[in-house]
Parts: structure tokens; C-alpha cells; sequence
């Protein structure tokens, strides 16, 4: 094994690093620049029972050290993915994570058993997503929901089961747990903080939508000290995300306990962003004679 090769929910990946679901398409367009294979995995578009047209526009707004986003899961949808993607992404010798979402625990249970049949190497379950059947709150914020999907979800299917989770919650510690023990092989956090900006010339929000997700570089303690606390708290590993800009903070979320990293928002500003990530891991691991990228996984010291 190089020093980055890790194996994360049973599964073998050249490098602990992934582009996050929503930042990186289907990688059509970012192998145009690099071989999608000096990547870890593709965490991909976010896949739904059918096809959505996603939230009216206005649907992106900056903010200061990151992005608010109400693009509303747009994608076209399960089948056209198994048939039209996933074969070309299983070209390019990368690991394929298919991450799904719902608008009830059905959705979710049929998305999850269509993808068992196929090569995807791991399943990915959105639970940030607003339950209709519940009021519009997202299943992930309550224990009894983001249980209840995991459970659906892993009746369903044999492959590998990752719940991401909401850090707009009271506890994500327990949150952790409910899905842990429903059976859940691994959890990605976190999901974008709940945000908002208003134009103050029209009084009008920015965003059609009235709130979006924050993400980049100001959620990045956050996120840290959310991935601390879960991988205190659960037997399976996590991967880590939010706001990571660098090996730096790779490196950071992973002695918080990650044993995978997930780049977003800072493919936005660079596409080449996971790639330099990578190349900086490995310098890191040479400079400080780690063999095993492992080694630093919750290996923070806390006072």
C-alpha cells in the first residue's frame, strides 16, 4: 500500500480523497482536466426516483468565505444514471459512490434497491431531505427519521451503506448512533449548515428558495468538531466534509477522526482542488514519515 490507501466500510480506495456529491457532476467534465482515477472516489450527483428540474433561480449566493446553494436536488433521475452514467463512470478506475435521496422512506427504499443490482461500490443516503409525508422537516433531524431511512435503505441492499447527516440538529452524536444501529456501515458529515442573505435594495432573499445550504470554508470548524464528537461516539467509520480547502485540512478532519474526506464548495473556486489536495497529503505523510495515512485518523490529543 502507498501511505494514502485506505479502506473505508470495506471498501478499497487509492486515497481518502472524494469531490462531494453536487460539486462534481458525474466527473464528465472535470476528466477533461485530470484522470479521474488520481481520485479516491466520486461521491455523484444526488440521484432521486425521477427526474427533478430542481428550485427556481436565483439558486447560488456567495457569502464571505463560502456559498449559500437551493439548487434542489436537479438531476434526471435513477435510471437514466445506471444507464446512461455509471457505466462510463466504471471506466475510470475510481471508486463510484452513489448517493441517493427521497421524498419519503418509500423513494428512498426504491432508489436503494434499484442501485443493489448494479457495480456501484457504495450507497450514500441524503437524509437532509424534507420528509412531505412529515411536514417539510428533514428526515435527519430526529432520530426516529434518520433510523427509520436507514433501516428501509438497508433491507434493500447488500452494498455498503453511508448516512449523511444533517449537522442542523440539537445532537448529531445521536444521530450518529440511530443509524448506526439500524445498520448503517459508515456516516458523511456534514451536510451545509441552514443559512440565509437578503438583498437589502429589493428586501428580497437572494436565494428563491428564501434559505439554502451553507458550505466552504466558514463551516470548516463545524465541521471539525461534528466528526470529533460522532467518532467519539459510534464504531463506524466517517467520512468527513465541509468546507475542506486543502491538504491541511484534510489532514485536520482526519486527526478529528474522518477516515475519509469529502471536497465540496472549493471546486467551485478551483477544479483542480482535490488533486492539489492529494499531492499535498503526500507530501504531508513523507515529511513526517507516515507510511500509513491511517495513523492519523482520531489521533488528536484533546486537553
Amino acid at each position: 500500500m502507498n501511505s494514502l490507501e485506505t479502506v473505508f466500510a470495506g471498501v478499497h480506495f487509492k486515497n481518502p480523497i472524494v469531490p462531494a456529491s453536487g460539486t462534481f457532476g458525474y466527473g464528465r467534465e472535470f476528466s477533461e482536466l485530470y484522470p479521474l482515477s488520481k481520485l479516491g472516489g466520486i461521491s455523484v450527483k444526488g440521484t432521486t426516483l425521477h427526474k427533478r428540474n430542481g428550485n427556481l433561480p436565483p439558486r447560488i449566493a456567495e457569502t464571505p468565505m463560502g456559498c449559500l446553494n437551493s439548487v434542489g436536488l436537479q438531476n434526471p433521475g435513477i435510471d437514466h444514471f445506471i444507464n446512461e452514467e455509471l457505466p462510463w463512470l466504471k471506466k475510470q478506475d475510481t471508486v463510484v459512490i452513489a448517493n441517493i435521496a427521497g421524498a419519503d422512506i418509500d423513494e428512498y427504499r426504491q432508489v436503494a434497491q434499484k442501485l443493489d443490482d448494479t457495480d456501484v461500490d457504495m450507497i450514500e443516503v441524503n437524509i437532509s431531505c424534507p420528509n412531505v409525508k412529515a411536514g417539510g422537516a428533514a428526515f435527519g433531524v430526529t432520530c426516529e427519521g434518520a433510523a427509520a431511512v436507514t433501516k428501509a435503505v438497508r433491507a434493500v441492499t447488500k452494498k455498503p451503506v453511508m448516512m449523511k447527516l444533517s449537522p442542523n440538529v440539537t445532537s448529531i452524536a445521536d444521530i450518529a448512533k440511530a443509524v448506526e444501529a439500524e445498520g448503517a456501515d459508515a456516516v458523511s458529515l456534514i451536510n451545509t449548515l441552514l443559512g440565509m442573505r437578503i438583498d437589502i435594495r429589493t428586501r428580497k432573499p437572494i436565494l428563491h428558495n428564501n434559505v439554502g445550504g451553507l458550505s466552504g470554508p466558514a463551516v470548516f470548524p463545524v465541521a471539525v468538531r461534528m466528526v470529533w464528537q460522532v467518532a467519539n461516539a459510534v464504531n463506524i467509520p466517517v467520512c468527513g466534509m465541509g468546507g475542506v480547502s486543502s491538504a491541511e485540512d484534510a489532514v485536520e478532519i482526519m486527526l478529528a477522526g474522518a477516515s475519509l474526506v469529502q471536497v465540496g464548495a472549493a471546486i467551485f473556486a478551483d477544479p483542480l482542488a482535490p488533486v492539489r489536495i492529494i499531492e499535498g497529503m503526500e507530501s504531508y505523510c513523507a515529511d513526517n514519515g507516515i507510511t500509513d495515512i491511517s495513523e492519523i485518523v482520531g489521533a488528536v490529543k484533546p486537553y
